[in-house]
């Protein structure tokens, strides 16, 4: 039975399809004067500097799918670095960033900041990484892409990761000019990989190795559904910072105590995932083995509802996870596709399973964000309940593990990059590929 379902389905067209639609949203939802990509599909969104630093990596992928030319993508590229080399940056309340850091939201025509935001370490560091990786691939002698070089390299050497501690050991998730820093730290695995990386390998304002040593002495490891892993709740923790760093083979210290490495625990946390989903401890409609994809995503709350003789509460936009919650029945399609790369045995089964039993989900830039059984398209558990639109922190993880998982192509990229290099030799990362990279070309 199983096999006649892949018979009916082109796993290979449909992939292809919905990477080339969930692009979409980055050549539709920006603006082409500064490059700015929306937050999400909702009216009068701002700009997100996340969904920028997406679309910055997807533009190569875009050029090598034939999506745009590479004329195309270089000019988009081009136009939104320009942006943030040029905007205004200071302690004034409505600059576009400070220290070398980028508020989190900007209006989406000005690049003012937006909604009284914080300067964010995670967002910039996602925007980082996809202005390095358009310098790896924009590598000719032509004048577009050594702009793009020379400007990719001049924001990344501005950030002031030293300040960014604040005095501690651990790096701070934000500032604003009103309150100064966020009273929180990153602590416990996730998505912060990624950020580490890039700040300890800066050639300007490095962050102290040590950094990166307290941050990993937070950690948890955890045994959940006879699988032992590296905890982190939500399934896009164990995604993000996979997007541009290839993890197969190579260990920090605390790896190399566990014996496997960061691929192989992303792997494992997405075995949780759907084993926590066939055993549905909460009793969530829809969640089988081939339906789960708990993570950060919309939902249809704020609602409480009485469903099937049960009180159910039920959330808006949150960072859902396993196995301890919050689970309110939402799953995300987009999450499951993102661990292709780990776990394709079990992902392409969930993948034709969403595309057959949930048509409804995919539309004009793929999947929506999420959907939710139980609580129903009519909020009495009938029907089911769908996003109605789309983010672009979903939309570009999408587009890039399809690649890596087809051809590996930001993984190569990425390990050409000196400072992303750097920096994981710096956190202690030895082994694998990165042991043969010095003689790689720079980017």
């Amino acid at each position: 039975m199983k096999r006649s379902r892949f018979r009916a389905v082109d796993l290979a067209g449909e992939l292809a399809s919905l990477q080339r639609h969930t692009f979409g949203y980055f050549v539709h939802e920006a603006n082409p004067a500064n490059g700015l990509v929306r937050d999400n599909t909702r009216y009068g969104s701002p700009s997100s500097i996340a969904a920028v630093g997406l679309a910055l990596a997807c533009y190569p992928v875009a050029a090598e799918q034939g999506y745009l030319t590479r004329e195309e993508a270089a000019q988009r590229t081009l136009a939104t670095l320009k942006f943030f080399a040029d905007c205004p940056a200071g302690p004034q309340p409505d600059a576009t960033g400070y220290r070398g850091f980028f508020y989190h939201f900007l209006d989406l025509r000005t690049g003012s900041r937006a909604h009284g935001c914080e300067l964010s370490t995670m967002d910039t560091a996602i925007l980082f990484a996809g202005a390095l990786t358009a310098a790896a691939y924009f590598d000719r002698p032509v004048a577009a892409e050594v702009e793009i070089r020379r400007i990719a390299d001049s924001l990344y050497r501005a950030a002031d990761w030293r300040w960014a501690l604040d005095g501690g050991s651990t790096l701070r998730h934000g500032w604003t000019p009103e309150g100064g820093f966020l009273p929180y730290r990153w602590q416990g695995y996730s998505e912060a990989l990624l950020l580490y990386a890039l700040g300890l390998g800066s050639p300007s304002h490095p962050l102290p190795q040590e950094s990166y040593a307290s941050w990993t002495a937070t950690y948890e490891w955890k045994r959940h559904f006879g699988v032992e892993y590296l905890f982190g709740g939500p399934l896009f923790m164990h995604q993000l910072s996979h997007l541009w760093i290839d993890f197969r083979g190579i260990r920090d210290d605390f790896m190399r105590e566990k014996g496997i490495d960061y691929f192989e625990n992303s792997r494992r946390a997405t075995i949780v995932q759907q084993r926590y989903a066939k055993r549905n401890p909460r009793d969530f409609k829809g969640y089988s083995r081939d339906i789960w994809g708990i993570t950060a995503s919309d939902g249809p709350g704020p609602a409480v509802r009485r469903i099937g003789g049960r009180l159910r509460r039920f959330d808006d936009y949150r960072a859902r996870g396993v196995p301890y919650g919050p689970d309110d029945g939402t799953l995300s399609p987009w999450a499951v596709i993102t661990s292709l790369p780990f776990a394709p045995e079990i992902v392409l089964p969930t993948f034709v399973s969403f595309l057959t039993k949930y048509p409804d989900m995919r539309t004009h830039y793929g999947f929506l964000c999420s959907m939710n059984p139980t609580f129903g398209a009519d909020g009495r558990g009938r029907g089911d309940w769908v996003a109605k639109g789309y983010y672009g922190l979903d939309q570009g993880p999408v587009v890039l593990m399809i690649e890596n998982f087809a051809n590996g192509m930001i993984w190569r990229l990425m390990r050409r990059c000196r400072p992303l290099v750097e920096g994981l030799r710096r956190a202690g990362f030895r082994g694998g590929w990165l042991d043969d990279s010095g003689s790689e070309p720079g980017a």
